[in-house]
């Protein structure tokens, strides 16, 4: 649908990612964590009409989150509203695209989803070193090769069957989409590591929390909205 129809769900979500994120870190959802939740949830309504004040209060509600923390946890609870916030936005912001933001939302989402089968398909097929086992301890080389091909093929098929963008460039871009985010993955297991938790929460029977599911998407989403703000250009209009 887009519009505020599809910002009150990124609201929603990023208010869920800020309730686990201060869940982990801090062990208790108190002023911080409702402020950094407002303020990333009031960003995506308001990056509808006007992605740059959007971008601007997840920045406040980052700087007013740390400074209702213990001087140790600042760091850790203003990163938290970035991390989910800008994404958030960045989603939002590209799917009230004028010129085919559904499209680019859905290869996104395409992309995404397909690096994260191919990954785990290839992974478990084939085996072999890993890539970071202090971080991840089951993700491969294997894993990220197979994750890269499959966005490929997505991108590929994309650009055919849609009509937006050319095959042969979409594929590449799909494919180093891919590698973000199997980086945003590890970054979010990295974290969790780090705090000493298995899941973000356990708001999605079987799965976890919203974190755990949109990891790769948040990087992904933060990467795509950059280089279309850089180029001034739909990315699915790109032809390298």
């Amino acid at each position: 649908m887009g519009g505020y129809a599809f910002a009150a769900l990124a609201a929603l979500a990023a208010g869920l990612m800020c309730w686990e994120w201060h869940g982990m870190v801090t062990r208790r959802f108190d002023a911080s964590g409702r402020i950094a939740a407002l303020c990333c949830a009031a960003s995506c309504v308001l990056a509808v009409a006007r992605p740059q004040w959007a971008v601007g209060l997840v920045a406040a509600g980052a700087a007013a989150s740390a400074g209702l923390v213990a001087p140790a946890l600042r760091r850790w609870a203003a990163a938290g509203a970035a991390y989910a916030g800008w994404p958030a936005v960045a989603l939002v912001w590209l799917r009230s695209g004028a010129a085919g933001g559904r499209d680019v939302l859905f290869w996104l989402l395409l992309v995404v989803w397909a690096t994260d089968i191919g990954a785990y398909a290839c992974g478990r097929l084939i085996g072999g070193p890993l890539l970071a086992p202090a971080i991840s301890p089951k993700k491969t080389w294997a894993g990220l090769l197979g994750g890269m091909a499959a966005a490929a093929g997505v991108g590929a098929a994309f650009a055919a069957l849609s009509g937006r963008g050319v095959p042969a460039p979409l594929a590449t871009g799909s494919a180093l989409l891919a590698v973000v985010a199997q980086a945003g993955d590890f970054l979010e297991s990295w974290v969790k590591r780090r705090w000493g938790v298995k899941d973000a929460s356990s708001i999605i029977p079987g799965h976890g929390g919203v974190l755990d599911r949109v990891d790769g998407l948040l990087a992904a989403a933060a990467a795509v909205a950059m280089a279309t703000f850089a180029s001034g250009t739909d990315v699915l209009a790109w032809n390298w």
